[in-house]
């Protein structure tokens, strides 16, 4: 069992690819302004003349050769062992066609992972991307893909992540949890997140809507009301509002906001 690292950036400095501590193999999604492919040291760099953190996962899924494949962003920096661990983990879990690590964070608080455990839909839709690795096979055979209206430089802002989660759990794979950890994460500045405003509230109703249109008034309630921290500037009937117009704007298909 052999392990390979997607990594998506954007205008690659290839001096910065030597500071993540990346011993496995690793494919680069490269968005910047040219159509290039490039060898360098244990890293497979193609370039492309396009935008959209979706379409470079997807790019990265199609390029994938290995059993195992774990999902990067540029701010990540490594264990010594991680590579290692994570091939353990899958070895040890062969129904695990998903597992969600740990990954540190200096700038901000994340939940931790404390136990191996099985997770469904009502508990696996808050992780990011790097805390993401699975079995190419699983899946490519079942063409689950990054949707490309969601994410940096996507119709709507956020939640690519979170709907490849569920595309995952509709099509009947198991996900898993595990305590190990496999470096840190930096996170530099959002593309997207500019604040707590009516924007992000719209968003998340499209969020919502997209995870689940039929329960969509439901999973926008429980979101204010487990989280009332986010609507305090704005104040929740507004926070709603925005929801729903978000909410009503998915499923129009209209224009809403669009991500610059």
């Amino acid at each position: 069992m052999k392990l390979e690292v997607l990594l998506s950036v954007m205008n690659l400095k290839k001096e910065n690819l030597d500071k993540m501590n990346i011993t496995s193999k690793c494919t680069v999604i490269n968005q910047c302004g040219k159509d290039d492919f490039e060898k360098y040291k244990n890293f497979n760099i193609y370039s492309y003349n396009e935008k959209g953190l979706s379409r470079s996962r997807n790019r990265g899924l199609d390029k994938a050769t290995e059993d195992i494949v774990l999902i990067c962003d540029d701010d990540v920096i490594y264990n010594e062992s991680y590579e290692n661990r994570v091939i353990e983990e899958f070895e040890n879990n062969p129904k695990a066609d998903v597992i969600f690590f740990n990954m540190e964070s200096p700038y901000i608080k994340k939940k931790t992972i404390k136990k191996r455990k099985r997770l469904h839909i009502y508990n696996s839709l808050h992780y990011a991307s790097c805390n993401i690795a699975f079995r190419k096979d699983s899946i490519k055979n079942k063409n689950i893909r990054f949707n490309t209206d969601f994410g940096p430089n996507a119709k709507w802002g956020n939640g690519s992540d979170t709907i490849f989660i569920r595309d995952v759990l509709k099509n009947k794979l198991k996900i898993y949890s595990s305590p190990v950890n496999l470096g840190t994460v930096y996170h530099r500045s959002s593309t997207w997140f500019k604040g707590y405003n009516e924007k992000f509230f719209f968003n998340k109703g499209v969020l919502f809507t997209a995870i689940n249109k039929k329960f969509r008034k439901i999973l926008l309630l429980q979101y204010l009301l487990r989280h009332s921290e986010v609507f305090k500037d704005l104040g929740f009937l507004k926070a709603y509002k925005s929801m729903k117009k978000g909410s009503n704007a998915y499923i129009r298909n209209g224009t809403g906001y669009i991500e610059e």
